[in-house]
C-alpha cells in the first residue's frame, strides 16, 4: 500500500537493486531520524507558543472587564450629576415662580388710592415676607452658584475620564480581537497517520485491499486529529479528492460541495465529516468515499482541511492489474 503524509510524496518506485540495497536502508534510516527529530523540535516550539498565547489572553480579558466596570461607574456618576444639576435648577425656579406672584399681588394692593390700617398691616407683613424669602433666594442662588462650579468641574473631569476610559477599552477590545483571531488559528486540527485503502468489496460482505483500478469499489480514508487548546465538541473536517486526471471529484448528491479556505480562496471538497474531538485527546477518523463512478487508473490525491487551513494530504495509486486482475 502506497501511502504518504502531508506533504505529500511521489508513489513508490520499483525495489532497488540487490547490491545497492543497504545503503538505500541505511539513507532512510538517517532520513527517518532526521524528521522526528525535526518534529519534536517543532512540537515542543508550538506547544511553548500555544502557552503564551493562553496567557496573554487571559491577561487582556481580564484587563478589559476591569476598564468595563470603570467605564459603567464613570457613566453612572456622570448622569447623577447631570440629573441633580437639573433637580437644582427646577428648585430655584420654583421658589422664584412663588416670589413673582408675591411681588404681583402686593403690587396690585398698592395701586389702590386708599388703604385701610389692616390692609397697611398686611401688606407689610407680606413685605417683610416677601424681602425675606429674597434674602433666602439670595443665599440659595449663591451657594448654588459654588455648588454648581463644582458639579462643572467635576462633570468636566468626568467626562474627560470617560472619553479616556472609552479608548482604552476599544484599544482593549483590539488587542482582544487580535490575540482571539491568534488561538482561533491555534486551534486548528492537526492531521497524522493518513491512509487511505482501496477496497474492493466481495459477495457476503466480505472485503479485499486491492490496488486494481477496476476492482476498487470505495477509498477507505482514515487519519487521526488532535489539539491541545481547541475546545472539545464536534467541528467539520473537509476532504477533497483529486482524480488522476487532476479533476476534482464532487458528486453532489452525495454531499460533494464548495467551503472558504484561508489561503487558496473557495476549493471543492468531496465530502465533509464531522468530528468530535476532546481537548489534548488523539481522535481517530474513518470515511468511506464510494462514488457513482468507476475508479481510474493512477494517483489519487486527498487532500484534508480544517478551520480553513490544510492539515494534511495523501496520495493512492491505482494500477490497471495483471493478467488474471
Amino acid at each position: 500500500m502506497s501511502t504518504t503524509n502531508y506533504p505529500s510524496a511521489s508513489p513508490q518506485n520499483q525495489p532497488p537493486k540487490k547490491d545497492s540495497k543497504n545503503l538505500i536502508i541505511g539513507l532512510l534510516a538517517v532520513g527517518i531520524l532526521g524528521t522526528w527529530g525535526y518534529f519534536l523540535w517543532d512540537k515542543n516550539k508550538s506547544d511553548q507558543q500555544i502557552t503564551s498565547l493562553q496567557t496573554q489572553y487571559v491577561a487582556v480579558d481580564s484587563s478589559k472587564n476591569e476598564l468595563q466596570k470603570s467605564f459603567d461607574a464613570a457613566v453612572i456618576r456622570l448622569d447623577s450629576l447631570t440629573g441633580y444639576n437639573n433637580e437644582l435648577e427646577g428648585k430655584l425656579s420654583e421658589r422664584n415662580s412663588e416670589i413673582q406672584k408675591m411681588k404681583n399681588n402686593i403690587a396690585a394692593k398698592l395701586k389702590k388710592e386708599r388703604l385701610t390700617e389692616r390692609e397697611k398691616k398686611e401688606l407689610a407683613a407680606q413685605i417683610t415676607d416677601l424681602n425675606s424669602k429674597i434674602n433666602n433666594l439670595e443665599q440659595e442662588v449663591a451657594r448654588l452658584t459654588q455648588e454648581n462650579q463644582v458639579l462643572t468641574t467635576e462633570k468636566t473631569q468626568l467626562t474627560a475620564d470617560k472619553e479616556k476610559l472609552s479608548t482604552d477599552l476599544a484599544t482593549t477590545n483590539t488587542a482582544k480581537q487580535e490575540l482571539e483571531k491568534k488561538v482561533d488559528v491555534a486551534s486548528t486540527l492537526n492531521a497524522s497517520s493518513i491512509a487511505i485503502t482501496p477496497i474492493d468489496e466481495r459477495s457476503g460482505g466480505k472485503e479485499k485491499v486491492t490496488t486494481t483500478a477496476k476492482r476498487v469499489d470505495k477509498l477507505v480514508i482514515s487519519f487521526d486529529v488532535d489539539n491541545r487548546i481547541a475546545a472539545g465538541g464536534a467541528t467539520d473536517v473537509y476532504v477533497a479528492v483529486t482524480d488522476p486526471e487532476g479533476k476534482p471529484v464532487t458528486v453532489e448528491a452525495l454531499g460533494s460541495g464548495t467551503f472558504t479556505t484561508r489561503e487558496e480562496g473557495d476549493k471543492f471538497y468531496t465530502f465533509k465529516m464531522p468530528v468530535t474531538i476532546e481537548t489534548g485527546k488523539k481522535v481517530h477518523v474513518e470515511y468511506p468515499w464510494k462514488q457513482n463512478s468507476g475508479f481510474k487508473r493512477g494517483n489519487y490525491k486527498i487532500e484534508v482541511y480544517h478551520n480553513g487551513f490544510k492539515i494534511g494530504e495523501g496520495v493512492r495509486e491505482l494500477k490497471k492489474g495483471g493478467i488474471f486482475g
